[in-house]
């Protein structure tokens, strides 16, 4: 049963260990953020009711996590359950596979929060800067694919990586914020890679 955050309802304190977290309170406060989020929504989401209801300090919160926003993306990437991006032999294939690993992802109940953040994000100073930050993450770790296609002399050097990078994650964005996470990932790859390879990709890797 989710612990209350009924500010009248008892409390009984986590504690913090000083500078190093506490495994144990660190997962009961981001538990918490996640069950407000599915419960009340992001408009509801506040620093106190998080430590509330994961009988956390205030404190202890913010020496953690500084903002509102940051709070809720760790909640976010809490509940991520995706490692590494697949090799597959090709970018289109390689792109079609991160697509597919993220719509699978986000189809789950437990997704939503990710929605949630980025149409919040749009009103939400403070939200919208820990959003920033994560993108630019995302970002980095999408060059991978892009690199494993350079590697294997596919690209046409017509697209720059980052541009290709942006491209592959504003596909998968908008097809959560519109709903369309039954799309068909390979089509959707394979429009979005037409114009990045080289007609004739050269065999072997660069040297």
């Amino acid at each position: 049963m989710p612990k209350s955050d009924d500010p009248s309802a008892p409390e009984e304190k986590r504690h913090s260990i000083g500078a190093r977290r506490n495994p144990a309170t660190e997962a009961a406060i981001l538990d918490a953020a996640i069950e407000i989020v599915a419960e009340k929504g992001i408009a509801r989401f506040s620093m106190e009711a998080v430590a509330r209801r994961a009988r956390a300090g205030k404190a202890t919160l913010y020496r953690w996590w500084p903002t509102r926003g940051a709070l809720l993306m760790a909640a976010y990437e809490r509940q991520k359950q995706i490692g590494g991006y697949p090799d597959t032999g090709t970018l289109e294939g390689d792109v079609a596979a991160v697509l597919r690993l993220l719509f699978d992802h986000w189809a789950r109940p437990e997704g939503a929060i990710f929605r949630h953040i980025i149409a919040a994000a749009q009103s939400d100073a403070d939200l919208a800067a820990a959003l920033e930050g994560y993108r630019r993450e995302r970002l980095d770790s999408l060059t991978v694919l892009v690199d494993r296609a350079a590697a294997r002399r596919e690209l046409s050097g017509a697209v720059s990586g980052p541009d290709m990078a942006r491209a592959i994650m504003a596909m998968a964005w908008l097809h959560l914020m519109v709903g369309r996470l039954d799309a068909d990932a390979e089509g959707i790859a394979r429009t979005l890679v037409r114009g990045w390879v080289a007609d004739t990709p050269s065999p072997g890797p660069a040297v």
